[in-house]
């Protein structure tokens, strides 16, 4: 009789142990949290001004902490004159020879004309002279080079006229076009940076931290303001290992808030395929009772005043599945 009660006592602490032990395993824990927006120095520049403090409200937009533009400012000045020329020289091409251009270099070609006539009946002369034995051989050369001199003259003059007349090469118009092209984008690009000089918020949420303070200069890459994002925060909590396989994305589960009544439904929206701790393989079956899975929870917009970093405790038995509709 005695050892019926001892076995009747045993077995009714093994059911409470695994009782307990599958409320346990029934039960998530974690906290809240939000999107956490790391924005970065993109220069080793100075911090002149903060605008905002910690803990603000902000709106995508609004200017969080200002670096020192002034040697950027230079480089878009720069930029900027080198547009202007590219393009100056573009229209210049565009519109060809002007009329007072044009008409100076005809001139030129009818002086070197009237030179060219000259030179000729001097040359003409020279050599009669010669022929007749009133001058020496080398007037006679001095003569010819003057006029072969002044026909060089007149082809010269010729070209130039042509060259203003015929307008612009197709190819240096289609150079001129790729150096604006490049003057433009590399405007852009000095511009851009320098927007990015001003850090401001790219989502609307709290300003959580500013690591940096006014007079400190950064270092590229590194962070200087740490948002947290609007709207309803999520309950990242861990899954016990024998409850993984009773949970599918899209599940609703009830999520308790430390310090609020009432219970929330949120929707399971993400579980890691990977455990938080020892890999399963080199575990035993009890051991692997032991692991936990990180998992992702979204809470309904009546959550949205929760401020992040609160416990939770999610029941991991489901209430609902929401599926989505999909059109082909």
């Amino acid at each position: 009789m005695k050892t019926f009660f001892i076995s009747a006592a045993i077995l009714t602490l093994a059911f409470c142990l695994n009782a307990c032990s599958n409320k346990e395993h029934n039960k998530a824990l974690g906290t809240l949290e939000r999107d956490r927006i790391v924005l970065k120095a993109t220069a080793a520049e100075i911090i002149i001004a903060r605008p905002l403090r910690e803990g603000a409200v902000v709106k995508q937009g609004d200017l969080l902490v200002q670096l020192d533009d002034t040697q950027q400012q230079a480089q878009v000045a720069k930029a900027t004159a080198n547009l202007a020329s590219a393009k100056a020289t573009q229209s210049k091409l565009r519109n060809g020879a002007r009329i007072e251009d044009i008409a100076a270099t005809r001139a030129q070609l009818e002086h070197a004309e009237a030179q060219l006539i000259q030179m000729e009946k001097t040359f003409s002369r020279t050599a009669t002279l010669v022929n007749q034995k009133l001058l020496g051989q080398a007037e006679l050369d001095n003569a010819r080079a003057q006029r072969d001199s002044t026909q060089a003259d007149v082809r010269r003059a010729k070209q130039n006229l042509l060259l203003l007349t015929n307008g612009t090469r197709a190819e240096d118009l289609t150079q001129t076009d790729a150096l604006v092209a490049a003057a433009e984008a590399a405007l852009t690009a000095e511009q851009f940076k320098l927007q990015q000089l001003s850090i401001t918020a790219t989502r609307n949420g709290v300003l959580d931290q500013l690591p940096k303070y006014v007079g400190e200069r950064t270092n590229i890459g590194e962070a200087v303001a740490l948002l947290l994002a609007s709207g309803a925060p999520y309950a990242r909590v861990y899954i016990p290992e024998p409850a993984r396989t009773q949970l599918k994305v899209g599940q609703i589960l009830k999520v308790h808030v430390d310090g609020f009544e009432k219970s929330f439904d949120g929707k399971l929206r993400w579980v890691s395929q990977d455990p938080a701790f020892t890999p399963y393989y080199a575990l035993n079956s009890t051991d692997r009772a032991r692991l936990v899975y990180l998992a992702e929870i979204d809470l309904p917009e009546s959550a949205n005043d929760l401020p992040s970093g609160l416990p939770v405790q999610v029941d991991l038995i489901a209430t609902a599945v929401i599926t989505e509709n999909r059109t082909k």
